[in-house]
């Protein structure tokens, strides 16, 4: 059976302001319904993902800023990096983890730079909306084009 991932709840403390961020990064608004006083439902999704995200009030009961270790997969994380810049989002440098197996939480572990491999799932940006969810671009080749100078 299949199990496809539709939609993230983030936890915010301002909705417009969320909003706007996302909105500004490109997202696409695909709903934002003030169903009644306390319970708004606003949903947002990234160019070209089949999941989105929800946030509003009243859908979750998590603290505004704990979601953590969010992951979108890009094809050219230089690309991600300067569009994400472009877009008001605060930003990190391309970089791997020392181990060459996935990022660790925070910044530990970070060398600057993309992986020396170039190896899809090797080379991360990482920036936080304004209530601090934290999210990762993660650079993924197109292996069906053989593509690995993108990273």
């Amino acid at each position: 059976m299949d199990m496809r991932l539709e939609v993230v709840v983030l936890p915010v403390s301002d909705v417009d302001r969320a909003r706007d961020f996302y909105k500004a990064l490109g997202w696409r608004l695909d709903a934002d319904f003030p169903v009644e006083d306390g319970y708004r439902v606003v949903q947002l999704t990234p160019p070209g993902s089949a999941c989105s995200v929800i946030f509003g009030t009243g859908v979750t009961a998590a603290a505004p800023g704990s979601a953590q270790g969010l992951q979108l997969v890009v094809e050219d994380v230089n690309a991600a990096r300067d569009e994400l810049a472009d877009r008001g989002a605060p930003v990190s440098e391309v970089f791997h983890d020392r181990t060459g197996v996935f990022h660790h939480a925070g910044e530990q572990a970070r060398v600057s730079g993309p992986a020396q491999d170039r190896a899809s799932y090797g080379s991360w940006v990482s920036f936080s909306d304004p209530d601090g969810n934290g999210w990762y671009a993660q650079y993924m080749a197109d292996e069906a084009a053989g593509d690995t100078a993108s990273a």
